[in-house]
């Protein structure tokens, strides 16, 4: 039973693996934080070499099953690196490198110890890199954990903040319940199919007794839960605004974007390999998930004054906009899942840029605080502006516009029109509060801030992105459609 490891397939999560905790003994030696910040972001772009280079080459699998075990069926793995785990593992790690980016400021002034910081974030990173890889429910689990358990820590790494205490804590009870559930879920499925990996769950359901029919839906509904606590979802949405503001404001972004996106991912494997079968089951739970998540997110940022729970609002709406394709069911599953991953691709610049610009304020910096940006940094006050107007989905933001259409396309094409009218009504509400804040920056006195040059850096990286992808949003659809 002893078998082979391709090191390459998993080349992207074991260099993360390895520079985690080469950073924390780094640390131990008093490594300057600053370094420490460099090695971070050297080990995140040599992952993304490993990526890219895998991406030339062939689709690749381990950790498969024994030949004496499989039998007459496929030969199941669970870790398989294929063109749609290396998109999200692109995705992901660009945005990592943002995030680090982000970083330098925050630990500095928050007096967080850049070793642990570094480990953590690495650490959370490879559960995302290995999440959208995963292809049996016990390492999607691992897989989920991994990228949740390091979180938690760093949100209360300011660890004389009483409101980061808050969060985390409340981050960790939302993730233990709905961990619990998708495991008492995974459990369910198992007994009513006796198999773990999703190429093999997809026939046992075909061919499930009737007796086993609704132990199995319960079971798909249950494991829906995990997923709708990663990707902020309601009924598990209600922790993102205190966490995002209780948090540094670069995890803040991790969650809204890398923690999302690879959330995505995995529920998108599940559905579409494990669970195609039942999508008379968990289609009508996703789209009704999908248009009381974009609502309650529309109408609640209509109220925020402070950036930061705005834009935590305004993440838990986009997810709503994110799920919606899914809500087709098995009919036209596959343009589902593109519209989905092409919207996802699409948001990570958009809200990255956002949160890259709102870290050069202070963590609780009001709507009123970005007054007369334009005429103390224009630069900056544009790319702000732009950020917001791809996210309300205007001209000349046309990546916004891109995203939201791809989705109401596939959504429409799967006969859910009704949710469709939902997301155009609460398109229109988004409006006004994306408006409202990019109206401000130049109307009003002017408004001292002082991006450090990791900051500009990033937010130069983030809106050369959000250009080139609205001057040829093609391109991302292009290469979906490749890969799903």
């Amino acid at each position: 039973m002893i078998q082979g490891i391709d090191y390459a397939a998993i080349a992207p999560p074991l260099i993360l693996a390895l520079a985690a905790v080469a950073l924390l003994l780094a640390d131990a030696f008093d490594v300057p934080r600053r370094f420490l910040g460099l090695l971070a972001g050297a080990a995140l772009l040599l992952g993304l070499a490993a990526v890219i280079v895998l991406a030339q080459g062939d689709r690749r699998a381990t950790f498969c099953l024994p030949t004496q075990l499989r039998g007459d069926g496929p030969r199941s793995c669970s870790y398989v690196s294929d063109d749609f785990t290396l998109l999200f593992q692109g995705i992901v790690l660009a945005a990592a490198v943002i995030v680090v980016l982000l970083s330098f400021r925050e630990i500095t002034e928050a007096r967080m110890p850049a070793g642990e910081y570094y480990f953590l974030l690495l650490a959370a990173i490879v559960g995302a890199l290995t999440l959208v890889a995963a292809r049996d429910l016990i390492l999607l689990v691992v897989a989920l954990e991994t990228l949740s358990l390091p979180v938690f820590a760093l949100v209360a790494l300011r660890r004389y903040d009483g409101a980061a205490s808050e969060a985390a804590l409340k981050l960790f009870l939302v993730s233990v319940v709905s961990a619990a559930i998708m495991l008492f879920g995974i459990s369910m499925i198992y007994g009513a199919t006796g198999a773990m990996h999703l190429d093999r769950i997809a026939p046992a359901l075909e061919k499930l007794p009737a007796d086993l029919d609704p132990v199995a839906a319960v079971g798909i509904v249950l494991v829906l839960v995990g997923f709708g606590f990663k990707v902020a979802a309601v009924p598990f949405h209600f922790w993102a605004p205190d966490v995002y503001q209780g948090a540094p404001l670069p995890i803040a972004a991790f969650l809204s974007v890398i923690s999302k996106a690879a959330g995505f991912a995995g529920l998108a494997i599940v559905l579409a390999l494990g669970f195609p079968s039942y999508g008379h089951v968990w289609g009508p739970v996703i789209a009704i998930i999908a248009a009381i998540t974009m609502t309650l997110g529309n109408l609640l940022a209509l109220r925020q004054r402070t950036a930061i729970r705005l834009l935590a609002w305004s993440s838990v709406a986009q997810s709503g906009y994110m799920i919606a394709p899914l809500a087709v069911g098995a009919h036209r599953l596959p343009e589902a899942v593109a519209a989905t991953t092409a919207y996802v691709a699409l948001y990570a610049v958009m809200n990255l840029g956002a949160f890259a610009v709102v870290t050069a304020y202070r963590r609780n910096a009001t709507l009123d605080d970005f007054r007369g940006l334009a005429r103390n940094n224009p630069a900056t006050a544009a790319a702000l502006a732009f950020f917001l107007i791809c996210l309300a989905g205007l001209p000349p933001g046309v990546m916004g516009l891109f995203a939201k259409v791809v989705v109401f396309r596939a959504t429409v094409a799967g006969g859910v029109t009704w949710l469709a009218v939902i997301m155009a009504i609460n398109t229109v509400i988004g409006l006004y509060y994306y408006l409202a804040w990019a109206a401000r920056l130049f109307v009003g006195p002017a408004t001292e801030t002082r991006p450090t040059p990791a900051i500009r850096a990033a937010v130069a990286a983030t809106l050369t992105a959000a250009i080139v992808l609205s001057v040829a949003p093609q391109l991302v659809l292009q290469t979906v459609r490749s890969v799903t």
